[in-house]
């Protein structure tokens, strides 16, 4: 007979569920910064929506919620709540700051979420030894440099074009809070990178492109160790 969990355990446990869904409420603010805008609060919920996300799945596998929830599927939860953070509205922002404009820039903003909203339901697009497949809708970051260095909305679309047809690339990238090799490296990186956009944050208006360009060192280096790491069959 299975022992029920206790109602500390399933308390916590729901707790985390809500957790991760405080991420479609950043969304809606983000929308709202938008709309209002206010580009530079737009940025800090799609901050505090990467956060969220970057912790909530240790606190799931802390809580054990799979075993003591096993009716509710966090991870359609997480997956609505990432498209949403991650896709929806990192486009929504660009067309409405002037990044994409006109017929290109909707259709590349059209094709960028028709692309995300194929490869998140794609089976494999978390693989069991945890990669994403193509490139992982990292949207959220591909707004926030292309509206510091200020990109003429022409390169933005052609780089979208070019990401979201990345997204059905044969190419592997590691998920950094779940990869076993170089995982210690890696998050202590991404920490440090994360330190560095919340400066470039603190900082708008004012567009601090030299820190920007510095902090582009980490997405290089982990676009390039995916890549070392694929070559390599690890």
């Amino acid at each position: 007979m299975n022992e029920r969990p206790s109602l500390l355990r399933l308390s916590a446990c729901w707790a985390v569920h809500l957790y991760t869904a405080s991420g479609a409420v950043a969304a809606f603010a983000a929308l709202h910064a938008i709309f209002a805008r206010d580009v530079t609060m737009a940025f800090w919920w799609l901050y505090v929506a990467v956060a969220v996300d970057a912790s909530d799945g240790v606190l799931a596998r802390a809580a054990d919620v799979k075993r003591h929830l096993p009716q509710f599927d966090g991870a359609k939860l997480d997956d609505i709540v990432d498209y949403l953070t991650f896709v929806l509205v990192p486009i929504v922002l660009m067309v409405e700051v002037g990044m994409l404009q006109g017929a290109v820039g909707i259709a590349a903003g059209s094709l960028a979420l028709l692309a995300s909203a194929y490869r998140f339901c794609h089976a494999d697009a978390k693989t069991a030894d945890h990669y994403f497949t193509g490139f992982p809708s990292y949207w959220n970051i591909v707004a926030l440099y292309l509206y510091v260095f200020a990109v003429g909305p022409d390169a933005c679309a052609a780089l979208t074009f070019f990401l979201a047809a990345m997204v059905f690339a044969p190419l592997r990238f590691l998920y950094p809070s779940r990869m076993a090799w170089m995982r210690a490296s890696t998050v202590g990186l991404g920490l440090v990178w994360a330190v560095a956009v919340a400066a470039i944050l603190v900082l708008l208006p004012e567009r601090a492109t030299t820190l920007a360009a510095i902090s582009l060192a980490y997405p290089a280096y982990y676009t390039l160790l995916s890549v070392y790491a694929q070559l390599r069959g690890w």
